[in-house]
């Protein structure tokens, strides 16, 4: 899964509006301040609070092999148990310019959507399977982090894998 620089230009939040819409993927945004971290998010009380996904973006040890994790806001991913449990080299976080040059985002805007900007399509989503419980809803930024998007999370699997990228549905227990 080496990965390659995002060559084109990346998808702004009204380009993913337009996507969306093209593809007729229901979907519900709330615009708001920008927020940069959970706490920030939960300050915000936007509807389906219960479904705002918190997205960490990992490389491993030798800077082969990207993941974006994406689980439910309120879990926090023991980085060790992980790896065991999906078989990957030791994981850290990817840095700023990794961000930036494989998903075309700033800090701040992780977002599943950023695959679409992945154009190597090197970069696997471990998506946690609780998403997949109902109300079957995911909140994800759309690449910015001053609106959150709803939808249904078999919509999102399906558009990343259209993209060219891998899900895995994985168990993330919270600690």
């Amino acid at each position: 899964m080496n990965h390659k620089e995002n060559k084109g230009k990346p998808m702004n939040k009204q380009e993913i509006y337009d996507l969306l819409a093209s593809r007729h993927i229901n979907y519900e945004v709330v615009e708001h301040g920008a927020v940069y971290n959970m706490a920030e998010m939960a300050a915000v009380h936007l509807p389906h609070a219960e479904t705002i996904a918190k997205n960490l973006f990992l490389r491993d040890e030798n800077r082969k092999n990207y993941y974006l994790v994406s689980v439910k806001g309120e879990k926090r991913v023991d980085l060790k148990a992980f790896r065991r449990n999906n078989n990957t080299r030791r994981l850290t976080f990817a840095d700023d310019a990794d961000l930036k040059n494989i998903l075309g985002l700033v800090p701040g805007s992780v977002s599943p959507l950023g695959l679409l900007n992945d154009a190597a399509h090197s970069v696997l989503l471990f998506l946690d399977r609780d998403f997949m419980q109902e109300p079957c809803l995911i909140g994800v930024h759309p690449n910015e982090n001053t609106a959150t998007i709803f939808l249904r999370t078999t919509d999102l699997v399906q558009l990343i894998e259209a993209s060219g990228n891998e899900v895995r549905l994985t168990d993330v227990s919270a600690m």
